[in-house]
């Protein structure tokens, strides 16, 4: 069998903080290997360094120990290898939605003839083509994330890292936000690495969750997850999903300090 290299590569990652004359180990020696072309979910009790970890991943925080690895190139500082998302959509009030998205384009330096084409693909992509005129401000919280999501697909990175794009999102706008993305996710064909709070958020959406313990965060369990794609909000009936669910919720109530996890 062919031996592929992974999109990413975490060998032994450890991080460790100096507080005074303290110590803190955040992450220990956490390795994983994730194909190409899957979806990876984060899961962990709350504090456990998930974000730390993705940030990491993203070169925004310097490691402790061990190798990263994105497609086997080592990663030692944020790159345009790497699409990260947050929480907040992080938009420029004053540009309307088309030249929200093609602004790092722009920096980029890529002609105005390309750099059209690909925001109008991206932005029809996620279903806002016809918004592209407006300002953020007009427009609501799902809307302002599926705008971020294009603007960082536009760089057109080989792996997309996302740190609780929908926590800011009432329940009923969250749900559609991840059908959406997984939607897009299969029409962009990346590779995902996307950390949560919410067990039903990852099992739906995912592929693999990877399940952190407590600080320092170790990885606990790797759950593949093979509901047949595409998704539909129905799968969180099955008593496959609930099962799969429950023993996520069991192995992250072992860990000490999880009694006000969120999602559980």
């Amino acid at each position: 069998m062919e031996n592929k290299t992974p999109a990413i590569e975490i060998e032994k990652l450890g991080k460790v903080y100096t507080r005074g004359k303290e110590e803190v180990t955040a992450i220990q020696e956490i390795s994983l290997k994730i194909p190409e072309g899957k979806f990876v979910s984060i899961v962990g009790p709350s504090g456990c360094g998930k974000s730390t970890f993705l940030h990491i991943v993203g070169g925004f925080i310097p490691k402790s120990s061990g190798k990263v690895r994105i497609r086997g190139k080592e990663v030692d500082k944020p790159g345009p290898d790497r699409g990260m998302m947050f929480q907040e959509s992080a938009l420029f009030p004053w540009k309307n939605v088309f030249d929200n998205v093609a602004w790092g384009l722009e920096i980029q330096g890529m002609e105005k003839s390309k750099r059209d084409e690909v925001v109008e693909h991206y932005l029809k992509l996620v279903n806002l083509w016809d918004f592209r005129k407006n300002l953020p401000s007009e427009l609501s919280g799902g809307m302002k994330q599926r705008i971020s999501l294009a603007r960082v697909l536009a760089f057109n990175p080989d792996v997309l890292l996302m740190d609780e794009p929908f926590g800011a999102l009432d329940a009923q706008t969250r749900e559609k936000m991840q059908v959406e993305l997984q939607r897009i996710w299969q029409e962009s064909n990346k590779s995902v690495m996307f950390v949560t709070h919410d067990i039903d958020e990852a099992v739906f959406l995912s592929d693999i969750v990877v399940v952190f313990s407590g600080r320092p965060a170790v990885v606990k369990e790797i759950i593949e997850i093979d509901f047949q794609r595409p998704r539909t909000l129905d799968v969180h009936k099955t008593q496959e999903f609930m099962d799969i669910r429950n023993h996520i919720w069991d192995l992250l109530h072992q860990e000490q300090g999880t009694s006000d996890e969120e999602g559980m």
